[in-house]
């Protein structure tokens, strides 16, 4: 049988690969070296998520991987024109941030509907203040992005008795259509980013779409920073025109020291880890061996990116 040739892009710590011991001849690269060893390889391993490198380096012809696996649920770090029309296999990590996504965003609601940056500022203060907070029960949120995130979102907000409303690319028993979405979040306690960033997604939420929300509405993005015009939602925070934000997603990451975004009223930053549980590398490198194995056996693979789309088709 011949041994396939897996590469790395690596990241810190490097994914536990063992169980591909003497089935893979497993290869190392840096944003450095991808470019020239990339046609020598039979997959691509991009456990460095956040690098682009993967877009500059991309053999436009010629020899190159016939697969390429991202340890991400977002593909647009590294689809570039040639990747799409190549005949190349893309997989994301879909599946393993579902849950510590939702659990993340439900924290966020209870932590801003419950006022607690507050509490822990006055109890800093030692200054004894009460102060009435807000019911989650009853109220509603416009969940955008209806893949499994979405999905797992709503059913977790459910549980607090939020009313919830999940908006999709196409329209279908229990997802709103596109064409819904103004509406939706004018009438939304909460709105929640989950899309995934499409040249159709990028730069959804502008100051018109902040001028359509609520003065009393929060809005979360745990999506893609590229869905947000982030100097738009600062200037709706300045202007009181919602309520407030949290951002996990930047446009460009990290966020610099002088981003006017540390300093908004009313927003909560947190440095992309919504997804991220203790294991969660494990998680991601179980997946990868998992798929490996289906592909050296020439069985389908799971999580197959549609290329032109951007993300795994679903319903």
């Amino acid at each position: 049988m011949t041994t396939r040739t897996l590469l790395v892009l690596d990241a810190e710590p490097l994914p536990r690969l063992g169980r591909l011991t003497g089935r893979a001849r497993i290869e190392h690269a840096d944003e450095s070296t991808l470019a020239e060893r990339l046609p020598y390889a039979d997959v691509l391993l991009v456990w460095d998520f956040t690098s682009r490198a993967v877009r500059a380096a991309w053999p436009g012809e010629g020899p190159r991987p016939r697969w390429v696996h991202t340890a991400s649920a977002g593909v647009d770090h590294l689809m570039c024109p040639e990747l799409a029309a190549s005949d190349t296999v893309v997989t994301n990590a879909r599946g393993v941030f579902d849950q510590p996504i939702a659990e993340y965003v439900a924290a966020l609601v209870l932590t801003m509907a419950k006022d607690l940056p507050r509490t822990w500022e006055l109890q800093r203060e030692r200054t004894w203040r009460h102060r009435e907070t807000q019911r989650v029960a009853g109220t509603r949120a416009c969940i955008v992005g209806s893949g499994p995130i979405g999905r797992t979102i709503a059913r977790t907000l459910k549980a607090l008795d939020i009313t919830t409303a999940l908006v999709g690319r196409t329209p279908h028993t229990g997802i709103y259509g596109p064409d819904e979405l103004d509406r939706l979040i004018a009438r939304a306690d909460w709105v929640i980013a989950a899309a995934p960033l499409t040249e159709q997604t990028h730069g959804m939420f502008d100051a018109r779409r902040f001028g359509v929300m609520q003065p009393s509405a929060r809005f979360i993005n745990i999506g893609r920073g590229g869905l947000v015009v982030e100097d738009a939602l600062a200037a709706a925070l300045a202007k009181r025109w919602i309520a407030g934000a949290a951002l996990d997603v930047f446009e460009h990451e990290p966020l610099t020291p002088d981003s006017p975004l540390w300093q908004a009223p009313g927003l909560i930053v947190s440095p992309h880890m919504s997804g991220d549980t203790v294991g969660w590398r494990d998680q991601l490198g179980s997946q990868f061996v998992e798929l490996y194995e289906r592909w050296e056996a020439g069985r389908p693979l799971l999580n197959v990116v549609d290329k032109k789309r951007g993300y795994v088709p679903g319903r």
